[in-house]
């Protein structure tokens, strides 16, 4: 089963746009160690993306 994590950066990682505005610090969804969306410029918004992204990848039983 894939693993769905959260990841900051924080910095210099942040892209230049987030940091224009202001932001050092931001959020990516990452699956199994890639990068699969953001940034976000929140740890909340990543985290809805995370929650689908786990839901979407777990195997869900089916019972008969």
């Amino acid at each position: 089963m894939p693993k769905v994590h959260i990841m900051s950066v924080v910095g210099s990682a942040v892209p230049e746009p987030l940091r224009a505005d202001g932001l050092l610090a931001c959020w990516y969804v990452v699956i199994d160690g890639v990068p699969v969306s953001g940034p976000f410029k929140s740890r909340a918004a990543a985290q809805v993306i995370a929650t689908s992204e786990t839901d979407r990848t777990t195997p869900h039983l089916t019972r008969h």
